[in-house]
């Protein structure tokens, strides 16, 4: 991947991720991916096996998208939890309002 590649996060613990992505594992992981800028795409999860979620993700990008830190990126959802579902989709709704 060069310095000026598009990034598709797959942010799962447990399912393979498309050929097209990037996996993370863990919260800490999608973070440090995405504080450089480079994701452009990003499909969630939201059991990660650890204390952190895929919401804790959501949060942290609309705050980031919120004071400039990151572009919005496109996003999509592939989580099997209803209720962390709904609270990923209210986030990332909220990024982007801040992102146009």
């Amino acid at each position: 991947m060069d310095e000026n590649s598009e990034i598709f996060l797959y942010l799962d613990d447990l399912r393979e991720s498309p050929t097209d992505a990037v996996c993370c594992r863990t919260a800490v992981e999608a973070l440090c991916l995405l504080v450089t800028g480079k994701v452009t795409r990003i499909s969630f999860d939201h059991d990660l096996g650890t204390e952190l979620t895929g919401y804790d993700v959501a949060k942290r990008i609309e705050e980031w998208v919120m004071d400039g830190t990151i572009p919005m990126p496109c996003w999509a959802v592939h989580s099997a939890n209803p209720v962390g579902r709904r609270n990923i989709e209210a986030a990332m709704r909220s990024a982007e309002r801040f992102g146009k």
